[in-house]
């Protein structure tokens, strides 16, 4: 993931991944997870994304980390609150009441810093990376969560046709990278949407990750 690329798509507003109203794929699906409330669910790369709103009008906290600020900013703006903001070593902490947002480089975050994490929603944050840091960014979520289950959202196409962000990630690789901590399970058949992006289609997939 190059920091100055996602910067620059802020910068310029290519922001077509997010969603004007709460993603169905969370609102459908998050029972497989068995949260209750005050449980603490973590949504890495979050961007400014509304689904942050509902799980916290469901009575769930949120931890969330976000590499463009202003997205942050605009996060709570859209949340009708004022958050503290604390500066750390190489990230800052925007808080308010059930809801923390980590504002740098994931890779950065430890698990001291983020607390307890009952639970992880992905939506197409793995797919935002490369193949060469998949590896990596699934061994942090699981250090950071001791390996908690998951409501993962990714996209499938024919990598040939686009070379991404986003990537293709088909089951082969979510089991290679999941598959020792998490039974995983893909639910139903992959939704068709056309012309996901630059006039190619692609087929959104819901997984569910549970901790073995």
């Amino acid at each position: 993931m190059e920091a100055a690329f996602w910067h620059q798509v802020w910068k310029d507003r290519n922001i077509g991944f997010h969603q004007q109203q709460v993603y169905a794929a969370l609102t459908e699906n998050i029972h497989y997870l068995g949260l209750k409330q005050g449980d603490r669910v973590f949504v890495p790369l979050c961007g400014k994304t509304k689904d942050i709103a509902w799980l916290l009008g469901q009575g769930f906290r949120v931890v969330a980390a976000e590499l463009h600020e202003a997205a942050v900013i605009e996060l709570f703006k859209e949340l009708d609150v004022e958050p503290e903001i604390e500066q750390l070593a190489k990230l800052k902490r925007y808080h308010f009441e059930h809801i923390d947002v980590y504002v740098g480089d994931i890779f950065d975050l430890s698990k001291d810093q983020v607390g307890v994490i009952d639970a992880i929603y992905d939506r197409a944050a793995l797919i935002a990376l490369p193949e060469s840091m998949r590896r990596d960014y699934a061994k942090l979520l699981n250090q950071l969560s001791d390996a908690a289950p998951q409501l993962l959202v990714i996209y499938e196409y024919d990598q040939s046709l686009m070379a991404g962000p986003p990537f293709s990630v088909g089951a082969d690789e979510i089991g290679a990278l999941y598959g020792e901590s998490h039974n995983t399970k893909k639910l139903a058949n992959p939704k068709l949407i056309k012309d996901f992006k630059d006039g190619v289609d692609g087929h959104e997939a819901i997984w569910i990750l549970t901790s073995r």
